[in-house]
């Protein structure tokens, strides 16, 4: 299919899980409703941020993919015919645990996950004290509607991500978030920061020729301290929005993108053409030092 219509669902969430997934499936719906074939949910849309903090206590909020929320939203995608991405607080094993989306098909099919690759230790961000790196590499989704790629969060900063998944075949690419302002940031700030967000995802766009769909929480944190910011947005493969959510406001939006414009964005602007392929190797490298 060539035009496909996402949904993105940007809302806030509370100490309480079931209520959290409950909300999702509501919106979700509300989403296919209005016409969605695709839906994303936030990074780990079942809890608040619980990454503020170093505490052994959160760890009980992780759980297997598949699982108990993965069946809930295979259910809700059987019965609205929409595609959900769903990203989730994985228990692996005994003492391994990854921050990892699961794809579920229109009929209600799990068809694999995605493990977030890049781990941030940052103030109020210190996810490396609970998620052990993935390991299944970058993927794609083959399902009813288009092949997608999905990245997570911090991996949005990585030009390589996005560009090993577009090679991957992917048509869309497709980031979950959790990203906020302290409140004890001034405006500028705040606006230097959300400006850096978008941009930086708005170029993997343009370098691939794809649309690019982030999704990401909004509301207030962490006791007041962390204000999500929103801003969930759609570029097309040009940099161009085609939608943008507000910084303080739930929203369920149904925006409708054209999969074939890819090839002619790639034609007339071929960077996928040119790439230099015989002269990447040094980027395998974690610093090049001159000798």
């Amino acid at each position: 299919m060539g035009k496909v219509k996402i949904g993105l669902v940007q809302m806030s969430c509370v100490a309480d899980k079931a209520a959290n997934l409950q909300k999702a499936i509501e919106k979700t719906k509300e989403a296919a409703a209005k016409g969605a074939q695709i839906v994303c949910l936030q990074e780990l849309f079942t809890s608040l941020y619980f990454c503020d903090v170093e505490d052994y206590e959160h760890f009980k909020l992780a759980e297997s993919i598949p699982g108990e929320s993965t069946n809930a939203l295979s259910a809700v995608a059987k019965e609205t015919g929409v595609v959900i991405i769903a990203s989730l607080f994985e228990k692996r094993t005994q003492g391994i645990y990854h921050n990892t989306t699961a794809v579920i098909d229109a009929d209600g099919s799990y068809l694999g996950k995605y493990r977030k690759m890049h781990i941030p230790d940052d103030p109020a961000y210190y996810e490396k004290f609970y998620f052990t790196p993935g390991d299944l590499g970058y993927k794609t989704f083959k399902t009813k509607f288009a092949t997608f790629g999905v990245l997570i969060c911090w991996d949005q900063w990585y030009p390589e991500a996005a560009r090993i998944t577009a090679l991957m075949g992917a048509e869309i690419l497709f980031y979950p978030t959790a990203i906020g302002w302290a409140t004890s940031q001034d405006e500028t700030t705040n606006t230097e920061q959300y400006n850096a967000w978008q941009t930086i995802q708005r170029s993997h766009a343009v370098a691939n020729g794809v649309h690019v769909v982030s999704v990401n929480r909004v509301g207030f944190e962490q006791a007041g301290l962390m204000k999500f910011w929103g801003g969930s947005f759609v570029s097309n493969p040009f940099g161009s929005l085609l939608y943008k959510a507000s910084h303080e406001d739930e929203e369920v939006a149904v925006v409708e993108i054209d999969t074939n414009k890819t090839d002619s964005y790639r034609t007339h602007w071929p960077f996928m053409r040119d790439r230099r392929i015989d002269s990447y190797q040094p980027i395998t490298k974690r610093f090049i030092d001159e000798e």
